[in-house]
């Protein structure tokens, strides 16, 4: 299992989720996060990809510009229960020569997701705990030699979030579906008939669904600057719109991660929310 140093964006935004308190924050915040982190190698792989992390990071909670534990964005409409953003998603790449399946075929690169996110509080059962749907609608890049675009993505999300009243402890639990237009999957599931093998017959991808997603996180603050945290992801690919394609491997996946955060600067300006 191979363990390398990156640069990974996604598991950043995922420490991010536990900065500071709801109200009187800082206008910007930097530091350091590290941590480890174990996913599959893509959705419904047999292999599964470890990366160490280690990499400075900025929050600023501007008015429009934002980059703080709900992402990095530009915020268009915000109200106490509605919030429409324009935000950004990452994953980092695979190599075909650690996937048996995808050998001799190219190796999946830095996906960066960019497009539109429509979030609102349905219900706030307690203090310090509500009720969320994301319905995040967002085109694929991929960054490999060069930029092309692979398709879009469609994440709708149901998610539960509750922090004590000083914010030393937040848990979040989250369930989504994971659907993906017919070029998004035909880079995951598709085999053009150069890279079809006796063991890999060519295969046209359909648009449809590739996950079910169940999420679990959790925090915890040691000190005003320094937190940790830790997340579990379950995924079933039961039911998935490319079962027969010759990638897919198997039908279920976990990924499981441990962080910090560590401030080392914030602003004495406060954010206006």
């Amino acid at each position: 299992m191979k363990i390398t140093l990156a640069i990974g964006a996604g598991l950043l935004l995922t420490a991010l989720t536990a900065q500071a308190q709801e109200t009187a924050l800082p206008l910007w915040e930097v530091g350091l996060a590290g941590g480890f982190a174990a996913t599959p190698s893509y959705p419904a792989a047999a292999e599964r990809t470890s990366r160490a992390l280690a990499l400075p990071y900025l929050v600023y909670r501007g008015e429009v510009l934002r980059a703080d534990r709900e992402g990095v964005g530009a915020r268009l409409i915000y109200t106490r229960d509605v919030e429409f953003d324009i935000g950004l998603a990452a994953s980092l790449p695979s190599r075909s020569t650690d996937s048996p399946a995808r050998t001799g075929m190219p190796d999946l690169g830095t996906l960066i997701e960019v497009g539109p996110r429509l979030k609102w509080i349905v219900a706030r059962p307690a203090p310090g705990s509500r009720l969320q749907i994301e319905l995040p609608l967002r085109a694929v890049l991929e960054f490999n030699s060069g930029v092309k675009r692979q398709g879009l993505v469609f994440e709708p999300e149901l998610k539960y979030e509750k922090h004590d009243a000083n914010d030393d402890l937040r848990l979040n639990a989250s369930a989504s579906l994971v659907l993906g237009d017919r070029s998004l999957n035909s880079y995951f599931y598709g085999v053009t008939p150069e890279y079809s093998t006796t063991l890999r017959p060519a295969y046209e991808a359909q648009a449809g669904l590739i996950a079910t997603r169940l999420s679990l996180s959790g925090s915890k603050k040691l000190n005003p600057d320094i937190r940790l945290f830790g997340f579990v992801r379950f995924e079933s690919y039961a039911g998935a719109a490319n079962l027969n394609s010759p990638l897919y491997r198997q039908s279920t996946g976990t990924s499981v991660g441990l962080a910090f955060a560590w401030t080392l600067g914030r602003s004495e300006r406060l954010a206006h929310d």
